[in-house]
């Protein structure tokens, strides 16, 4: 048995025994919890150690017969792309269940459901990332919306149900084009000599220019909604504004990337012609979410809403990057998944914290609060400073690889791709100074501090975020070898430089 279906196995173990733990005794029930998901992380550590960064092809790779009549296989394997998403995801949920400890005792259904939900989620997240056979992915990609259903749905705030139904449709409707895709490839590959969902031998079919296309764009769409990037955006501020902060990390800073992921392991894998026939389009759509996010951005009073903006900013950044067809702008779309990752958790746990202890989410009831609770202040500083992507945290670097290999072909893109970071300074700076500095609210005056459980949860995020910004070269050399492997199969390369003498 592979280590991958270990790692799947051990959340499902968890939220079994957590179901035959009494619902009054919910201490138990989140050590518990919390037990199997620092597990997994052990697990998924020893796994990177085991990894051979130079190996292009993938690893820790088992395929099991599931329904054969269709050729259909539980089929899992990583590359360096899927290793650090597993390994980011791995992470972040022992510290979600740590930073968000009693954000489960207010819901609509108890506390042992609440963690179940979220150990079910994360062996979906894993088995996506995971998956080599497509119908395989199909199935998680559509079954994990479920959980996070439930989970907005049962334990956020405000408009709660509405954010919930909102996130399941437009998640649905990408789906339903996705599996007319897939079935497509199915149809194709029993054409040429035997059905097959296996991602390696459906990349290697020989498809014409009009049905990539088509195909290529029920992918496409699905995973830009699920990114989400402009115009299919539109689901997820009232989803992170109505989740509670846990599970807005989760849903931003990890289930997001599924879609940005997916652009890079089907769409450019299946249909190398289509993605240079939309790259361009791509890229406008690209420019825009830049753009667009940050000037909403803003604009924003409630803080959920502003990271909700600034999140959408960043994912053009890294379709920008995806779709340059460069070296540079495809490891730093990569490295930028695992940033952003970190990222938004630092947001998303910081901003839950300040909402709970001050009763609000508007960013100018906090005026002051480095007066008040200045550790905390400072951990909103550092995260709001990684968002702008400030030199020496890891944001920095995959911006900047992002940025230089776009302008290698796009100049014009990312001359307005940079513009949007000058606008990322002014979003973050405005928030840090209504939020942090100035008069504070008498109402806001008892604002404790973070106490030594926040305080665990939020010190390995932001020494990721640092420690990557200074030395990337890790990340880096686990990505780089999958990068080559996707720029050869797509038959694209970085431009020549030319010296001018």
């Amino acid at each position: 048995m592979s280590i991958l279906t270990t790692l799947q196995l051990l959340p499902l173990i968890g939220a079994g025994l957590i179901a035959f733990l009494p619902v009054s005794n919910a201490k138990l029930v989140k050590q518990v919890a919390l037990g199997f998901a620092v597990l997994v992380m052990i697990v998924s550590i020893f796994m990177a150690f085991g990894f051979e960064k130079s190996e292009r092809s993938l690893q820790f790779s088992e395929s099991r017969s599931w329904i054969s009549a269709f050729n259909i296989n539980y089929a899992v394997g990583i590359d360096g792309m899927a290793l650090v998403l597993i390994l980011m995801t791995s992470i972040l949920v022992p510290i979600v269940f740590l930073a968000g400890w009693n954000e489960s005792e207010n819901g609509r259904w108890s506390v042992k459901t609440f963690y179940i939900l979220l150990l079910v989620l994360e062996t979906m997240m894993i088995g996506v990332f995971a998956a080599t056979d497509v119908f395989l992915f199909y199935v998680i990609f559509e079954a994990m919306l479920l959980p996070v259903y439930f989970l907005i749905g049962g334990y956020g705030s405000g408009e709660r149900a509405a954010a919930a139904m909102k996130f399941l449709l437009y998640s649905l409707f990408g789906g339903l084009l996705m599996l007319a895709s897939v079935i497509g490839l199915y149809i194709i590959s029993t054409n040429q000599g035997g059905g097959t969902f296996d991602i390696t031998k459906l990349s290697e079919l020989s498809i014409d220019t009009a049905t990539q296309n088509w195909l290529f764009l029920g992918f496409f769409i699905a995973f830009a909604i699920k990114a989400p990037l402009w115009p299919f955006h539109t689901w997820l501020p009232t989803a992170a504004k109505s989740a509670t902060a846990g599970t807005s990390t989760l849903l931003l800073g990890v289930l997001d990337k599924v879609g940005t992921y997916g652009m890079i392991r089907f769409c450019m894998s299946f249909f190398p012609e289509a993605t240079k026939t939309f790259t361009p389009a791509i890229i406008t759509l690209a420019v825009i979410s830049i753009l667009y996010g940050a000037f909403l951005a803003i604009g924003q009073k409630d803080i959920n809403s502003l990271i909700a903006f600034t999140s959408i900013s960043h994912f053009g950044f890294i379709t920008l990057g995806i779709f340059a067809l460069t070296s540079q702008g495809l490891s730093g779309a990569i490295f930028y998944m695992v940033n952003h990752g970190f990222s938004t958790a630092a947001l998303f746990l910081t901003a839950g914290w300040m909402i709970k202890r001050r009763g609000s989410s508007q960013i100018a009831d906090f005026g002051g609060l480095q007066r008040v609770a200045p550790v905390l202040a400072w951990s909103f500083f550092l995260a709001g400073m990684s968002a702008l992507a400030l030199p020496g945290l890891s944001s920095f670097v995959s911006e900047f690889l992002v940025l230089v290999g776009s302008f290698a072909k796009y100049p014009v893109a990312a001359i307005l791709g940079t513009t949007g970071i000058i606008l990322a300074s002014l979003y973050v700076l405005l928030a840090v100074q209504r939020a942090l500095h100035g008069e504070t609210p008498t109402s806001a005056a008892g604002i404790i501090d973070l106490n030594l459980r926040e305080k665990i949860a939020i010190g390995p995020v932001i020494a990721v975020l640092v420690l990557l910004g200074f030395y990337p070269k890790p990340a880096l050399d686990v990505i780089n070898p999958t990068t080559q492997t996707i720029m050869t199969h797509v038959g694209v390369s970085d431009p020549i430089a030319k010296v001018v003498k």
